[in-house]
């Protein structure tokens, strides 16, 4: 092996090693919301509208697909509110590289990116590399692993 492809073999084996324990047939719910709370408590419409990861309040939240969804103010919360899929990170918060090899994991908040409109989350920072170099084939994987996923869940 040369050197110049370390690097990928020392990436691919922090990708596995974070997905590893997340993998398998655990039951997926709607939303990935640990406690009840989606997104870690952060505030889907501040990637689109702050542009950055923004903690929501315990002020300002609202209740989707069972689970509570934190905002950072009002005017969040009532756009939330009035169109919820096109606010919310696909594949119900779930990681997006993980989702295209058909398995399940976490996501960290701040590894995250909009693509056409959508939100999309990933495990850690490694992970979300790794998604970004071929995205649209990841997006397009992760979409019907989701969809087959949630009909087997009953989720549609």
């Amino acid at each position: 092996m040369t050197s110049s492809r370390r690097p990928w073999l020392g990436l691919l084996t922090l990708i596995v090693l974070s997905l590893a324990g997340h993998a398998g047939a655990e039951t997926l719910e709607a939303v990935n919301a640990e406690g009840g709370v989606a997104l870690h408590g952060f505030d889907p419409v501040a990637y689109f509208e702050a542009g950055e990861p923004t903690r929501g309040s315990e002020e300002w939240t609202h209740a989707w697909r069972g689970a509570t969804w934190r905002f950072a103010s009002e005017a969040n919360r009532r756009a939330f509110a009035a169109d919820p899929e096109s606010w919310a990170p696909r594949y119900g918060g779930y990681c997006a590289y993980a989702m295209s090899i058909d398995r399940v994991a976490d996501v960290d908040p701040d590894d995250w990116a909009i693509v056409d409109g959508r939100l999309y989350l990933n495990n850690n920072a490694a992970v979300h590399a790794l998604w970004k170099l071929g995205k649209q084939d990841r997006i397009e994987k992760a979409d019907r692993n989701w969809s087959a996923r949630s009909k087997t869940e009953g989720m549609q």
